[in-house]
């Protein structure tokens, strides 16, 4: 098996969702070796394009999909036609931007549609694949990392929706992880902080702690590879998150809203 550090991990067979740019494109990279076979889906095929060649220039076998994760026939086709996956990263999400004082219907919809079920719609496809295939040296059969964000942590009025969906993304990954170890599966619920991507290029607000997206895909695979449930980084922020998170809920009103309702941005999307 060969060792996690800086551009070697152990998993022959990774898929990655939202590849075409940000956190997905810096996985991809990070993933990108000699004799490592990458699976990268995207919506954005020119974008995609440039990511795999990229990993094709460092050594490794790609294929590449351009889809919408909320197709889940797509989706599930997807992954199927990997044969055989050791690790999926479900990264693909979207954001309803800033500004405003609520967020709209359609925005909430489609957040929800992306961040948690477009999500779900390569997951649990990925779990039947895994739970065919033998068990490695380790004891695993394959393994899943579902991008969530700190956020998970907070109730933000200035992002509903995306907190909401989050949540639930990282709180089903680890629940899920709790029954699947018996199977040889493992899930892993990654949720970072700020990172220098288009998702947050909009932002006007500060973003403390702001990280680059490879060092962002180093602690994300590191986390993984050490079996962690929840990889959460960088630890000040999530300090502050889980602190904010236990304040009463009544002075959430007093923090202020940013999601537009009135003209809804096109989504933000790493894929």
């Amino acid at each position: 098996m060969m060792q996690g550090s800086k551009g070697t991990w152990p998993w022959p067979r990774a898929a990655i969702t939202g590849a075409s740019s940000g956190l997905g494109a810096a996985l991809a990279l990070e993933l990108a070796t000699p004799g490592r076979v990458l699976h990268l889906s995207g919506r954005d095929p020119a974008r995609l394009a440039d990511t795999a060649a990229a990993c094709r220039t460092r050594g490794a076998t790609v294929t590449e999909a351009a889809f919408d994760v909320r197709d889940a026939e797509a989706a599930a086709a997807w992954i199927r036609g990997t044969g055989g996956l050791d690790l999926l990263v479900a990264n693909a999400g979207t954001s309803a931007g800033t500004g405003g004082t609520r967020e709209a219907p359609d925005q909430v919809a489609r957040i929800f549609a992306v961040n948690l079920t477009g999500a779900l719609n390569t997951i649990m496809p990925a779990l039947d694949l895994m739970r065919a295939q033998p068990r490695g040296p380790d004891g695993v059969r394959g393994r899943v990392a579902a991008i969530a964000s700190i956020a998970a942590f907070t109730a933000s009025p200035g992002a509903p929706a995306y907190c909401a969906s989050k949540a639930a993304l990282q709180r089903w990954t680890e629940a899920t992880d709790a029954t699947a170890r018996a199977e040889g599966i493992r899930l892993h619920a990654v949720c970072p902080g700020f990172i220098r991507t288009p998702m947050t290029a909009p932002n006007t607000f500060p973003m403390p702690f702001l990280m680059e997206p490879v060092e962002a895909a180093r602690s994300t695979l590191e986390g993984v590879q050490k079996g962690r449930a929840r990889v959460v980084f960088p630890w000040p922020l999530y300090a502050a998150a889980r602190l904010a998170g236990a304040l009463p809920v009544s002075w959430l009103s007093r923090l202020p809203a940013k999601a537009d309702a009135r003209e809804p941005p096109p989504p933000q999307h790493p894929g």
